[in-house]
């Protein structure tokens, strides 16, 4: 089953679920959020609580793309109420680029990077039994809600950005119940987009790195998450594809399961308030900056996979210099 949203004939917000090839219009809900919210207040599932409602007509996902019309498969009125965050160097080979990203930066060859260090922990207790806690993994705050960017709009690259490129991955879509429990929506693709260029110059500015936008959807994924996902990862420039590659993930190409990277995002209270809706990215082993790639004003990033419904398209906008809005000023 997938959920999506998008903007109606009238300018409001309507949803729709598809189960195979054909989305329609859940009747009587206003959003994802609404419905979510009713399913954790009547202890149902999110199919339970779709099932109380009828369907209104079938819609077209692509031509919604098309018309700019999707939203984000999930929203909160108060974007503060949203945190995109994410996790690095969990899947198999996602250490490579990394590595060689701050290698050059070490002292002494011959001896680990940190990042290969983290890497190689999650080798080990990535995996723990079911109910355990496993080593945590390399964690990042990405922002709030206002930096979350719908299917179709631009990721925009900041003047003062070194760089901005895609990072294809699958993130966890949670909703945080009264009671402090995250609840686990589904799964969407996401394009958790970072400057990589600035993150090489030194492993202690990835911080710095990840503070950009990022979108996800357009369709969540109500089901548990595949054990092998196999998708595709491209870049178009004036239409023409310049770089694609296939991207793994899935616990199968991850050196953590999905419960153990849960578990140390939500173990802190903060991320544990009523009514918040979390977006954590699971990250990826798939870069165009590996392979030299750099990206310009106008490209378009692609992202697919199959279980996941429409893909995943958001062109890149590089800001222009403009006057210094960050300057503190005295009170």
């Amino acid at each position: 089953m997938l959920i999506s949203q998008f903007r109606n004939d009238t300018g409001g917000i309507s949803v729709a679920v598809r189960s195979g090839t054909e989305a329609m219009v859940v009747n009587g809900v206003s959003s994802t959020l609404e419905l979510a919210s009713r399913a954790i207040k009547d202890g149902n599932s999110i199919a339970e609580c779709l099932r109380a409602h009828s369907l209104g007509p079938a819609i077209d996902i692509e031509a919604l793309a098309t018309e700019n019309r999707l939203l984000l498969p999930i929203s909160h009125p108060d974007p503060a109420h949203m945190h995109l965050t994410g996790t690095g160097l969990t899947h198999l080979g996602s250490a490579s680029t990394r590595d060689a990203m701050h290698a050059a930066n070490k002292a002494d060859p011959s001896t680990l990077t940190d990042s290969m260090k983290i890497f190689n922990m999650g080798l080990e207790n990535g995996k723990p039994e079911p109910g355990k806690p496993g080593v945590q993994p390399e964690w990042f705050y990405k922002g709030n809600g206002t930096c979350a960017v719908a299917p179709g709009a631009p990721l925009v690259s900041p003047a003062f950005a070194d760089d901005g490129g895609e990072e294809p991955e699958i993130a966890g879509i949670y909703l945080i119940g009264n009671d402090g429990a995250p609840f686990r929506i589904g799964f969407a693709l996401s394009n958790e987009f970072s400057d990589h260029v600035m993150e090489r110059v030194n492993y202690l500015y990835l911080a710095h790195s990840k503070l950009r936008p990022a979108s996800f959807g357009p369709e969540i994924l109500v089901a548990p998450l595949p054990d092998d996902i196999r998708g595709t990862s491209a870049i178009r420039r004036d239409g023409e594809i310049i770089w694609e590659k296939p991207f793994l993930s899935g616990e199968t190409n991850m050196s953590h399961t999905i419960a153990n990277l849960e578990h140390h995002h939500f173990k802190y209270d903060v991320f544990r308030q009523p009514g918040d809706i979390h977006i954590h990215m699971f990250g990826t082993a798939t870069l165009s900056f590996a392979d030299q790639i750099r990206v310009q004003h106008g490209d378009v990033f692609e992202i697919s996979a199959p279980q996941f419904g429409a893909p995943l398209r958001n062109p890149l906008s590089v800001t222009p210099p403009a006057s210094d809005l960050s300057a503190v000023k005295v009170l």
